[in-house]
């Protein structure tokens, strides 16, 4: 059973900045890449940014791009978003997930190209 984890959410004012991460365990799985989604309340789940482990390209939603930075320091295992300049429209629950689809357009965040799911972390940015 594969599991991923994200930590790392909380309250922040806007201007302000948060670090998630994400760890996965369990049985071994080859993931081709992970990325980052969030949901706000009576929204859809949309794609944040992404990272494909092979290249160790990065993608980034338009609304993130310059503000947010996705990394990881042992791929396929770890993965952070490092988040700033927060804006309250940045609240949401964010989840991490892994793909292990080899040819998946990172770009296009489709949620239906990513395999696991973690339960998801809190972000609130007050104004």
């Amino acid at each position: 059973q594969v599991q991923l984890v994200e930590s790392g959410g909380g309250l922040v004012q806007a201007g302000g900045s948060l670090r998630l991460s994400c760890l996965a365990s369990g049985r071994t799985f080859s993931s081709y890449g992970m990325g980052w989604f969030r949901q706000a309340p009576g929204k859809e789940r949309e794609f944040v940014a992404a990272i494909r482990w092979s290249s160790r390209r990065t993608y980034y939603a338009d609304s993130v791009k310059g503000r947010f930075t996705i990394s990881s320091d042992n791929p396929k295992i770890t993965m952070y978003l490092q988040m700033n300049s927060l804006k309250p429209e940045d609240t949401a629950v964010y989840y991490c997930a892994a793909s292990t689809s080899s040819g998946i357009d990172y770009l296009a965040g489709r949620p239906n190209d990513y395999d696991y799911w973690g339960q998801g972390t809190q972000v609130t940015v007050s104004s």
